[in-house]
């Protein structure tokens, strides 16, 4: 190998030690950095790595070709191939045994020299060692020796000559005579032996790839190709070989080695080396000349059958692992993924780990798992606090919890749904009482005396201030001050229902607000009180509130100082008091004590400073708004706060947009935003006007948490979630899917012609109301013909049934509900769906408890696994 790049071999037995070849050959061992094995002249490799030499062989001149011997004894037996065309044995200073003795130093020696380009140890029959020569017309160029042969005195004069010629050497370590000569006028750059036949050898001719065939080497196999460099088979697919030429890469199937099944195109620059990774399937490494960088193509599918001509998936990508160019590399034999590089120039070794790309799989119930090469992990729930609040702040964990504690199922007092929500979200508790007071609204008896009233409600403030009419303009005088100033306010009987949706009012045009106040103060909302109270033009209300806080327990007895700051209210523009409510009034950190402040030093119409502080409750301000602008004024602040809420996903806009297309849109960007379609379903279900349910977006949140809920094996939730739905839409309903119905006549054997839909792949079940009592039916009503028999009692199918509407007795006589009314589960019709056997439910289910197979003679169907959901638990169920 003198005057060419350095190659490595990796020991065959010891995964710690490698041969660098060169101009001679170096024995080192791989290990861990600081190491007792690796202190003393180590060579680093890499941050966690460093190599120490072992020794060093410095006899074997003009190598050209090396390869290991295969087998464990002799241990570190190496095959040297020379200029000349000899074959040598060698070793690296290692403790010979006699076996081994008696090989190191033995030569075979061709009839006529030239150059030896390749070495292969046949892995099964070791004793065969393969070498491809160059080409020499009366010669042939592979030659495959019996290592264990001796000296054979039949000598051509060419052989002799060059034995004579070379160093004085006994005579009883050279061979001459080879024992199988193929590929007669050729050239072989390159052989492998196939993996599965010890007996057929791969060989790149001059201008084609061979397969000899020991047991019969009169024939070849060939293929015409320039892709003859480098041949390698896939250690993982023993059909799959990749061989090289110039800047291509050709990838065989032996089984169908007409021509290649890929061919890869590398760069401009020819390939030095292919080599496939012997611990993952399909992974192949190539080296182009003067080039820092190693190429890896990532074979997804093995390759194709005979007479498929797809090619099979390729993910292609660079690794850099020095900065110098390489020479050659190496994959480690055990390690996965790993190799040993070595550079051109200064023969410096770097150890360098191939990285995998990693898959990433959230399980429905947040369990996160990650494929990484051969290895597969599964994140456990952990005490760290960073997992924790990762999977707390998750929506789908929130949505689970919220699903088992019937989150969005209360229809009487709606605003409860926040509190099953768990948490202090100040968005869901806004949406929850903006729905519940609409559903007040709706089922007010004056509101239902209206005629359409009720799309109204639900059309949201947007649309119901914009049909105000009627607008009065009063002025009403402060209570609980000495100063008199009259403040205008406005009166409408829209603008009365907005203040009821806002929750201010319970009912009537007569803004009373008292029983409002009265809960906040339950709340112990104090700020938000006085804030209303002061809206209202109570001052001594609003004061009375604010002493009632700061004696309370945990009161802020800060909220002194601002009661007597109320008390020295005045509406002279000039005033010192108007003065320094202005300036510190900002300083003030609770929102409601800003614009309270900020209410009193304005002027009529100009309220911004209250209208505008984002911190305070959207209904509070819009329930401001209402009694405070002009018909003019107001609809316009309501558009702008309407289009920011619909803008920012904000449940607080509900209120306004109502459960109209705007509030689709709205709850559109909230699930953009937080992915809660739980939410959003149970919203949109709230108001159910036609419209709305059929937007897709709302079907499709729908539909998401339905299968959500399928996901987490929330079967018995996702069936309450699809009752309550069908009392609020009505066309939501599926209509009957599977039923049971005579093989004669084809009519419903049913006289109620109900039907229970199938699950599964595997059975379906079907139940026909009745009692014990009753009679069994046992033939169709319609035809009179049996029913099926069940494949284990073999008596006609059939079930208890009782009167149905309009055939008999009634049932409200008997007092049956619907519950007691359906035919015990044993007794309901079963059968596959794959074989078309059934019998009845009980029988059935006994039979599967200790059999596979189908009870039915002859038939082999394993009913019961088809169903692939039959065996698991709900996680519900408890």
């Amino acid at each position: 190998m003198s005057g060419s790049k350095p190659d490595i071999l990796w020991s065959p037995h010891h995964p710690d030690r490698y041969v660098i070849c060169d101009s001679e050959l170096g024995l080192y061992r791989i290990g861990p950095v600081g190491s007792a094995e690796t202190k003393a002249g180590t060579l680093p490799l890499s941050e966690e790595t460093a190599a120490t030499l072992l020794a060093i062989n410095s006899d074997t001149p003009y190598m050209k070709c090396v390869a290991w011997y295969p087998k464990h004894e002799p241990e570190c037996l190496l095959a040297v191939g020379q200029a000349n065309g000899r074959v040598v044995l060698t070793s690296l200073g290692q403790s010979h045994n006699s076996t081994c003795k008696e090989l190191v130093g033995k030569e075979f020696v061709p009839k006529h020299a030239r150059q030896c380009n390749t070495l292969a140890w046949n892995p099964v029959d070791s004793n065969l060692l393969a070498a491809g020569l160059d080409k020499h017309r009366a010669d042939f160029s592979v030659l495959i020796w019996d290592i264990s042969s001796k000296f054979a005195p039949e000598t051509s004069v060419a052989a002799e000559k060059i034995r004579l010629s070379s160093v004085d050497l006994d005579s009883s370590t050279v061979v001459t005579k080879p024992l199988y000569e193929l590929g007669q006028n050729d050239a072989c750059l390159s052989l492998c032996w196939l993996l599965r036949d010890p007996k057929l050898l791969l060989a790149g001719m001059h201008r084609n790839l061979a397969i000899f065939d020991l047991r019969n080497t009169s024939q070849k196999t060939f293929v015409n190709t320039k892709a003859i460099q480098g041949v390698t088979v896939d250690p993982h697919f023993h059909d799959r070989v990749a061989s090289f030429f110039e800047g291509q890469v050709a990838i065989w199937d032996l089984r169908k080695f007409e021509k290649p099944v890929l061919t890869l195109t590398e760069q401009p620059k020819p390939l030095t080396k292919v080599a496939w990774c012997p611990t993952r399937t399909g992974l192949l490494a190539t080296l182009t000349r003067d080039s820092n960088i190693i190429r890896l193509y990532d074979m997804q599918h093995t390759p194709t059958p005979i007479g498929d001509e797809t090619e099979p998936t390729i993910i292609e990508r660079s690794v850099q692992p020095c900065e110098s160019q390489i020479g050659s590399f190496a994959w480690h034999p055990s390690s996965q993924n790993r190799m040993v590089v070595v550079s051109a120039a200064n023969r410096v070794m770097t150890d360098f780990t191939v990285f995998e790309r990693i898959s990433l799989a959230w399980s429905s119930t947040t369990s996160l798992m990650w494929a990484c090469g051969r290895h597969l992990y599964d994140c456990v729930e952990d005490s760290a606090e960073g997992i924790e609040s990762m999977i707390e702040k998750d929506i789908a964990t929130k949505m689970r919890q919220r699903a088992q504690s019937k989150y969005g199922h209360d229809t009487v007092q709606v605003w409860r749904n926040h509190l099953l929500a768990g948490g202090n979200d100040v968005q869901l508790k806004s949406l929850w009482f903006d729905l519940y007071y609409m559903k007040q609204c709706v089922e007010d008896m004056e509101l239902k005396l209206q005629g359409n009233k009720q799309s109204v409600v639900y059309s949201g403030i947007k649309n119901i201030v914009k049909t105000s009419s009627g607008t009065a303009e009063s002025r009403r005088c402060w209570t609980g001050s000495d100063r008199q100033t009259d403040v205008p306010r406005y009166h409408s009987e829209e603008r009365c229902l907005a203040l009821r949706l806002c929750g201010w009012i319970s009912r009537g045009p007569d803004i009373d607000v008292e029983t409002f106040l009265r809960s906040l103060e339950q709340e112990q909302e104090w700020e938000r009180a006085a804030a209303v109270a002061l809206f209202n033009l109570d001052i001594r209300r609003a004061i009375q509130i604010l002493n009632k806080g700061a004696t309370a327990e945990k009161g802020d007895l800060n909220l002194n100082v601002v009661a007597m700051a109320l008390s020295g209210y005045t509406d002279e523009k000039s005033s010192l008091w108007r003065e320094m409510c202005s300036s510190l009034r900002l300083q003030l950190k609770n929102p409601y004590l800003c614009i309270m402040f900020a209410f009193l030093t304005s002027e009529p119409g100009a309220y911004d400073g209250v209208l505008y502080e984002s911190s305070v409750a959207v209904r509070d301000r819009v329930a401001f708004a209402c009694m405070f602008l002009s018909d003019a004024q107001l609809p316009r602040y309501i558009d702008k706060l309407t289009n920011e809420m619909k803008e920012a996903g904000n449940l607080e806009g509900i209120l306004l947009t109502g459960l109209t297309k705007d509030g689709v849109d709205l709850m559109e960007s909230y699930v953009d935003r937080t992915g809660d379609v739980q939410t959003a379903s149970f919203c949109m279900l709230k108001g159910s006007p036609g419209d709305v349910l059929k937007d897709p977006r709302v079907q499709s949140w729908i539909e998401n948490y339905r299968n959500l809920l399928d996901a987490w094996r929330f079967w018995h939730k996702r069936a309450e979630f699809d009752i309550h739905r069908g009392k609020l839409d009505p066309s939501s309903k599926p209509l009957a899917q599977v039923f049971v119905s005579c093989n004669f006549c084809g009519k419903s054997i049913s006289y109620s012609c109900s039907a229970m839909p199938h699950q599964g792949r595997g059975f379906s079940q079907y139940g026909v109301s009745g009692s014990p009592t009753k009679s069994k039916v046992t033939s169709c009503p319609g035809c009179r013909k049996p029913l099926p028999r069940c494949a284990l009692c073999l008596m006609n199918m059939g079930t208890p049934v009782s009167n149905c509407p309009g055939t008999g007795k009634s049932d409200e006589k008997v007092g049956l509900t619907r519950e007691n009314k359906l035919a015990q589960f044993n007794n309901w019709f079963t059968w596959c769906h794959n074989c078309r056997h059934g019998g009845h439910a009980g029988h059935m289910l006994n039979w599967f408890r200790d059999h596979t197979e189908c009870p039915v003679s002859a038939c082999t169907c394993k009913c019961m696994q088809l169903d692939t959901t039959g065996n698991l638990v709900p996680s519900d169920s408890s």
